[in-house]
């Protein structure tokens, strides 16, 4: 981690990479605040996480669900916080790894890149699977076919202009809102039990009787409830294609991430209040309790604008994973004619390459079985988080002391904190997804051994479009 990125400048005007032709390429600057907003709060997809995610917490932790997922995201909150800072000073597609990679050195900057590829080319899969289930309703699918076709078509999408992208997004995501705005008014016009069942602490067994969910177990599923809010992150992706990103990098983090948390934690309040007892509430099937509390009509809308939902987080993935491969490229993350070909624009201003090299084989992942998967999903958020609280604790060095950007309040004790907090989550996680993670981790530690350090001079030089200094 003390390799620290000295040609960041070099690596900017080309002199320092002697088999790049015209300088790193640029992406163009097309959506402000609102449309970076709209992308980035489709990311975080609420619905489909409040449909797909929030039901597994809801069987393990049942009546802690709402609580669980209000303390991860005031830890976001911290995390919202390292990530304005660092968003403003490093704006910059390659997102947490350029940022790391700046502040902490090569090799974090490098492990931060990998766990963030492991997130962003697992999670879409998994959740374009889920459109089969609310499809049902009208059409019944194989959920894998189903995911193929989504992530397909999320691809074909992400070839477009960003600025287009945004428009389709924003239509998607207010259909999400009234879905989640739905299943929240029906909960609370059904309590079956007053506010203070929220820190009642209690999931159904498998004898049918009450469970009580310990401190262990909220700390455990702590690495999901960080997931669930995780996409607000994507406004670091966009910052380069994000208009004045000095400014509007930390204003569409922090709305995105209040955004979503409402949009997510009040209709889970509403279920948890409104489940006609404790084993439905574990069982978290929320299409069948939304029918009981209604009628089919609305069962079928709010499973159809789920559905939508999913289609529009897999445009947005596949649009976030793209930009981070066509940075890693353009920083000479591999050998060089992988560089080329992945580092291409196409007529619309895309990394059209990288977006196929993304989407298609997250189509092909709809036929793997990614539980496992699932799980280092968790473990990876973690690992990523903890590597950009470092790098904020350590944004306040050197010539970055004076750079103009936003900075958080209460530096160092926020990231200083965050730190423990997420070490500390980490340990707490099953044993099988940790050797995963740690497996791919140092799978990738060898390949910065003996490929990336070696070639510092002309790999890996994370660069910062010119633009974005100013």
């Amino acid at each position: 981690m003390t390799d620290t990125l000295r040609p960041v400048q070099a690596a900017v005007d080309g002199s320092a990479v002697p088999d790049a032709q015209d300088g790193p390429q640029k992406l163009k600057r097309s959506i402000g605040v609102v449309g970076g907003t709209l992308l980035t709060l489709s990311c975080v997809t609420p619905a489909s996480t409040l449909f797909v995610v929030v039901p597994d917490l809801f069987g393990s932790l049942g009546t802690a669900t709402a609580l669980t997922i209000a303390i991860g995201s005031l830890l976001c909150i911290a995390v919202a916080f390292c990530y304005s800072e660092l968003g403003t000073l490093i704006p910059s597609a390659g997102g947490e790894y350029a940022m790391v990679s700046t502040m902490a050195g090569r090799l974090a900057g490098w492990l931060v890149f990998v766990l963030s590829l492991l997130v962003v080319m697992i999670v879409p899969p998994v959740i374009a699977m889920g459109t089969a289930d609310y499809l049902a309703p009208v059409v019944h699918l194989d959920p894998s076919l189903a995911g193929a076709a989504v992530m397909l078509l999320a691809t074909l999408a992400g070839l477009l202009d960003l600025r287009a992208n945004a428009w389709i997004t924003g239509v998607f995501l207010v259909l999400e809102v009234i879905a989640a705005a739905v299943v929240a008014v029906l909960g609370f016009a059904h309590s079956e039990r007053g506010a203070g069942s929220l820190v009642s602490l209690e999931v159904a067994g498998t004898d049918g009787h009450a469970d009580t969910v310990t401190a262990m177990l909220i700390v455990s599923g702590l690495a999901i409830a960080l997931f669930v809010t995780q996409g607000f992150s994507t406004a670091v992706y966009l910052s380069e294609e994000l208009e004045n990103p000095r400014r509007n990098v930390a204003r569409t983090v922090l709305a995105t991430l209040a955004i979503s948390t409402v949009i997510i934690l009040v209709p889970v309040v509403g279920i948890t209040l409104g489940a006609s007892d404790l084993t439905e509430l574990t069982g978290g099937d929320i299409g069948a309790m939304v029918t009981a509390w209604s009628n089919s009509a609305v069962g079928t809308f709010v499973s159809l604008c789920v559905a939508l939902a999913i289609v529009n987080a897999g445009i947005v993935m596949v649009i976030q994973n793209s930009r981070v491969l066509f940075a890693s490229a353009r920083d000479k993350a591999w050998p060089q004619p992988v560089n080329t070909v992945f580092s291409k624009l196409g007529r619309f201003g895309s990394p059209w390459v990288a977006t196929l090299a993304v989407g298609v084989p997250g189509a092909l992942l709809c036929f793997v079985d990614l539980d496992t998967l699932y799980g280092v999903t968790g473990v990876s958020v973690t690992g990523m988080y903890l590597l950009v609280a470092v790098a904020a604790l350590l944004a306040r060095r050197g010539a970055h002391r004076h750079t103009h950007a936003w900075r958080m309040p209460l530096w160092p004790v926020v990231p200083a904190v965050l730190i423990v907090v997420l070490a500390y989550i980490l340990t707490q996680q099953e044993t099988a997804y940790l050797l995963w993670t740690g497996g791919i981790t140092a799978a990738a530690t060898l390949y910065w051994a003996f490929y990336l350090r070696p070639r510092r001079g002309t790999r890996w030089l994370v660069s910062i479009p010119e633009d974005a200094r100013d």
